[in-house]
């Protein structure tokens, strides 16, 4: 299994990168390592690219599209006050579809 994570951060948080990159990491290794097993082959290539940026309220929106071997998932959330919420929530909403696929 091969995985590809995409950031793409908005200029304006460019600092923040390596916290977002940090968060990803642990929601995949921590909250949807089990969810994820069951695309887990040798030859399984998973795609996840996040866009995150701040808007014209000075809040942050974001999107996760992910492709787990094949299988497409998108979620998207605006108008978050804190970062970290926004990214734990994206994956919340990306763990509910997994196990909804079981």
């Amino acid at each position: 299994m091969e995985i590809q994570i995409k950031l793409h951060v908005g200029n304006d948080l460019t600092e923040s990168k390596e916290v977002i990159e940090r968060l990803v990491w642990e929601n995949l290794s921590k909250k949807l390592d089990q969810y994820l097993n069951k695309f887990d082959k040798a030859d399984a290539e998973w795609t996840i690219d996040l866009t995150i940026e701040k808007n014209k309220k000075g809040l942050f929106d974001a999107k996760i599209q992910a492709n787990l071997d094949g299988d497409a998932y998108r979620f998207e959330r605006e108008d978050y006050k804190n970062l970290d919420d926004l990214i734990n929530h994206l994956f919340d909403h990306f763990k509910e579809a997994l196990s909804k696929d079981k």
